[in-house]
Parts: C-alpha cells; sequence; structure tokens
C-alpha cells in the first residue's frame, strides 16, 4: 500500500464530492494496475508545491516526501534541479513551459490611428520603400544610358530626370500611371517589371487588408514576456514558493530579473497561494499570472474570454516524485514510457483537455511578412538588372558606331557618351526645338 499526495488543481486533481478525479487519478490508476500496487491518496497538507523555507526544511508535497510521510508525489509537480537533490523523479509524463494568462480584453491594443498599415508587417512596408527607391533609381539610369530617351545628348534634356523617375514609379504604385513613359526597351523592361510588381503587392495588401476587417481581430498588447515588463495596465504575478518564482529568481535573463524583481517587491499582493486563486483573480481584476504553460492552456479552453501570450519559456515537465534512491522511481519511469508509446498518455491528454470555447470564423490574422512575397523581390530585382544591362548594351552599340564614324576608340567614345548624358553643360538644359522658336 503506497500513500500518495497531490494538490488540488484542475485538471490534474479536482474534488468530486468525497472522491478525486482527474489527469493524475486516472495516470496513478493506469500505473497500479500497470505494476500491481494498492494506493490511497492524500491531500497535500499545506497546498504547496515544495520549496526551501526560512528554516531549511522543505514544504509542500516535496517536503512530505522528504518526511516519508507519503510515498509518491502524483501531482503537476515541475522537476528542478533543487527537488532532484532531496527526491527522486520519473521520466516526465507532461511537457511544459512557463507562459503569461491574461483577459483578451484587458490586454488588446486599440485600433491604432494608422491601422490601414497593418496588413503588412514592418519589414515588408521597408522592402517595399527600398525597391521603390532602387526601381525609380534604375529607372533613371537606364533613360540616361539608353539612346533611344535623347534625341541629342549634348543639348537636349532627358525627360527623366530623377524626380519624373519617382513620380512614374507613384503613379504605377497606386495604378494611376504618370507620364513620360519610356520609349527605350531597358526603360519598357523596368516599367514592365514594376508594373507586375506593384499589381501583386496591391492584391496581397488588399486581401490581406480585408482579411483583419473581417475577422476583427485586435492585436494582443501582450506577446511577450518584454511586452508585460513594459506596460502598466496589468499586475502579475505567480504561485509563491512554485518552481516558475523560482526560475525567475535564479535567471540571468534581464527582462526574467526585472520579472522577479517586480514581484519580489509586491509579494504581499501578486503573488497567489494555487492555481485556482490565480485564474478567478486574472478574471477578476487586471492581471496576469505567469505560470505553466499547459495549465493556462486549460484556463483558456474553460474560460472563452481567457488566453495566453505566444511565448513560453522555461521548457520544463512534471514527473512523479519518490523518496530519494527510492527504486520506485526506475520502475514508474519504465511505466510512464510505456503508457507514452502506447498512446494513453495522448488519450489523458485529450480528455481532460477537452475546451467548450469553439471559436467558429476565420483563422487568427497577422500581418504578412516579406518571406511570404519574398518571390516578387526576387522577379523585380531580376527585371531591374536586366533593364540596366540591357541599357548599357543600346550604349555601346550606339558608342561603337559613334567610335566608328568619328575614329576614335570605343573606350573613348563610350566616356564621352556616359559625360554628355550624366553631366549636363550649360545650354543643355534647354531644349533646341524651344530655341529655334525664338525670334531672331
Amino acid at each position: 500500500m503506497l500513500t500518495v499526495t497531490t494538490i488540488l488543481q484542475d485538471p490534474y486533481a479536482m474534488a468530486r464530492g468525497t472522491e478525486l478525479e482527474g489527469y493524475c487519478l486516472d495516470l496513478l490508476d493506469a500505473l497500479s494496475k500497470m505494476l500491481h500496487f494498492n494506493y490511497k491518496v492524500t491531500q497535500v497538507k499545506d497546498g504547496r508545491y515544495g520549496a526551501v523555507s526560512a528554516d531549511g526544511n522543505w514544504t509542500g508535497m516535496v517536503g512530505e516526501i522528504v518526511r516519508q510521510e507519503a510515498d509518491l508525489a502524483v501531482a503537476p509537480l515541475t522537476i528542478t534541479s533543487a527537488r532532484e537533490e532531496v527526491v527522486s523523479f520519473t521520466t516526465p509524463f507532461l511537457s511544459t513551459g512557463i507562459g503569461i494568462l491574461f483577459r483578451r480584453d484587458a490586454a488588446s491594443q486599440d485600433t491604432s490611428f494608422f491601422g490601414f498599415l497593418a496588413p503588412f508587417s514592418k519589414e515588408t512596408w521597408a522592402g517595399l520603400l527600398v525597391a521603390y527607391l532602387l526601381t525609380c533609381l534604375c529607372l533613371f539610369l537606364a533613360a540616361r544610358l539608353s539612346p533611344c530617351e535623347w534625341k541629342e545628348p549634348t543639348s537636349e534634356e532627358n525627360r527623366f530626370t530623377f524626380l519624373n523617375s519617382l513620380w512614374f514609379g507613384a503613379g504605377a504604385l497606386t495604378l494611376q500611371g504618370a507620364a513620360p513613359h519610356p520609349k527605350a526597351l531597358s526603360g519598357r523592361i523596368i516599367a514592365a517589371i514594376w508594373w507586375v510588381f506593384t499589381i501583386s503587392l496591391l492584391a496581397a495588401y488588399i486581401a490581406n487588408f480585408t482579411a483583419l476587417l473581417r475577422t476583427g481581430d485586435e492585436p494582443l498588447a501582450i506577446q511577450t514576456f518584454e511586452d508585460l515588463v513594459k506596460q502598466r495596465e496589468l499586475e502579475f504575478g505567480t504561485v509563491e514558493s512554485s518552481s516558475t518564482f523560482q526560475f525567475f529568481k535564479n535567471s540571468r535573463n534581464p527582462t526574467h530579473r526585472m520579472i522577479y524583481e517586480y514581484m519580489d517587491k509586491r509579494r504581499d499582493y501578486v503573488l497567489v497561494k494555487n492555481y485556482h486563486e490565480a485564474v478567478q483573480r486574472v478574471l477578476e481584476s487586471n492581471y496576469a499570472f505567469i505560470g505553466e504553460s499547459i495549465s493556462q492552456d486549460l484556463a483558456a479552453a474553460q474560460h472563452c474570454n481567457l488566453i495566453r501570450a505566444p511565448e513560453v519559456v522555461g521548457a520544463r515537465g512534471f514527473g512523479i516524485a519518490t523518496a530519494k534512491g527510492s527504486a520506485w522511481a526506475n520502475t514508474l519511469s519504465v511505466a510512464v514510457l510505456k503508457l507514452g508509446e502506447s498512446g494513453d498518455l495522448d488519450y489523458l491528454r485529450n480528455k481532460w483537455w477537452e475546451t467548450t470555447c469553439f471559436r467558429k470564423g476565420p483563422d487568427p490574422w497577422s500581418p504578412l511578412k516579406p518571406q511570404a512575397i519574398g518571390g516578387l523581390f526576387l522577379v523585380l530585382a531580376v527585371g531591374l538588372a536586366l533593364g540596366v544591362i540591357v541599357a548599357l548594351v543600346e550604349l555601346s552599340n550606339k558608342s561603337r558606331h559613334t567610335a566608328e564614324q568619328e575614329k576614335k576608340s570605343c573606350c573613348s567614345a563610350l566616356l564621352e557618351e556616359m559625360s554628355h548624358r550624366f553631366r549636363l553643360k550649360e545650354g543643355a538644359r534647354e531644349n533646341p526645338e524651344k530655341l529655334g522658336s525664338v525670334p531672331a
């Protein structure tokens, strides 16, 4: 007959009249049938998991194992190095981490004044700006290099100044079009690629913006632990004397240290005694609970107005605790592995974590990342390179003909042509046709 200590926490152990039921009770029953032992379950006297007190003694379930008041602790008891020094743990029967639980309405951002920028991520908008400037620069260079855009480089101003190139690119980006239009093959290649790019990008923007309006999802103000530290609307804390509290106490991460210092200074009113109190406080006040992510998933499944932040830190597992050096640790570990291989652990997980919240509607919305449209940027880059190369080929052909006519080297003719196109001389800003119309 083994004495088993546990703690009341949904869905691991729950009181139903005089009986207990839950995930841990089902797990214990399956282990007893596999290993052929009898047991009796008791609730931990102080209602704690287990930590070292000020006098150096262990509290909670770990303390009961150390004092041999119980043979096993079957509960959501996190395996830590400090606990491993005084008790022996089995192979984890559940894997978890540390997450943040809060109410949806308490941590939703207000609609931004610049909400029209939401369909694209910041990186995508930055990439679009770079692509726009680069395209206009390539169009400007192609128009300068290509002979087809000039009547006479020495006495005429090219229509595609850099400002005109910017205006042409902006017009294409808004599907309005803008003059002047390129005449050279190189300029037309660049323009055509830019048109394809802008049409595809606008289609993606409209589709993502429509999805945003349809879902009505408001971005969460708290996505990470860093967001939690920066905000001032929600208080946050964890279960006192828990492994989660020790994790932040021992962490060297600056953000984690700030969380620990916040909780330590306000421990009288931000630390809670147990998981039930934590969930109730989250439901009734502006409070965020830091705790085991798998338990928070259950709370979010049972209370549809609760949600867990995406970030999870401190990967860990729940194990069965036995006395230090007990042979039961190895025997139970093998049994837990067999239950996992047979699918029984998955069955218990699905049984006790069944959600009552069925949110119908489209999938959660998120801003469009650059990776999703990376092919568009690649096609644009290839098109710009092709356009500039064609412009150089056109200029080279023109220079070669000029060199043959004027009996000079191709290099000198090419340099002279480029000098005319990129370094306008006095009087070059006036078109000869306009000059001819002025009376003598």
